[in-house]
């Protein structure tokens, strides 16, 4: 039993790895999404003939300006969706920790208990303490970039039709990340590296 929590523990390691890589991808992802923001939010004035004062002689500077902005904003969408996929790459790989976790506990002809995912060793936590540990972090992961995708899909209409408290709204779920409580996400890193914290 002891063996299997030590891989767990492995496993929950391997985990906060990731979770360090999520918090950098949402830096990356939170910078692109307020540049591509502020770019929409530019394209109405930009389109509009009056706010070029003096440079309105520059034959095609409209045109030129405009081009440069949609240019830009295409490479920041672009940017969010190669973002976007490297969440899901972490997400693919929480799956396959729980999966490979959920084999631990059934693999082998020694089929444990359910006494036995719930039996308790000194400080170490239960395999069940584990399993349901590997499950969360999974679910609130995945949940929280399918809402990333939605977001980011979001986006591009806006665009066309901007609207700055859309905007605002957008960026601030990106930024607040509902779907990953963070004290309930130290609450299971708590229980199980519990006797590392003894």
């Amino acid at each position: 039993m002891e063996g299997i929590v030590k891989k767990y523990q492995q496993k929950f390691k391997k985990i906060r790895e990731e979770m360090n890589r999520w918090d950098e991808l949402q830096s990356r992802l939170i910078s692109q999404f307020r540049n591509a923001s502020s770019i929409i939010e530019r394209l109405q004035i930009i389109q509009d003939s009056k706010n070029y004062g003096s440079l309105i002689s520059v034959g095609g500077i409209e045109v030129a300006v405009l081009r440069k902005q949609l240019e830009s904003l295409q490479a920041f969408l672009l940017s969010m969706k190669k973002t976007v996929e490297d969440f899901h790459g972490i997400v693919l790989c929480l799956e396959k920790i729980h999966r490979d976790g959920k084999q631990l506990v059934k693999g082998g002809s020694n089929q444990l208990t359910l006494k036995q995912l719930q039996q308790r060793v000194g400080v170490k936590p239960t395999l069940a303490d584990c399993l349901d540990g590997l499950m969360l972090l999974h679910d609130m992961h995945n949940s929280e970039y399918a809402l990333k995708v939605s977001l980011v899909s979001a986006l591009s209409p806006l665009a066309v039709k901007p609207s700055t408290s859309d905007l605002g709204s957008l960026q601030q779920l990106l930024v607040d990340q509902p779907n990953i409580p963070k004290e309930e996400v130290q609450y299971i890193f708590e229980i199980i590296f519990a006797e590392e914290i003894c």
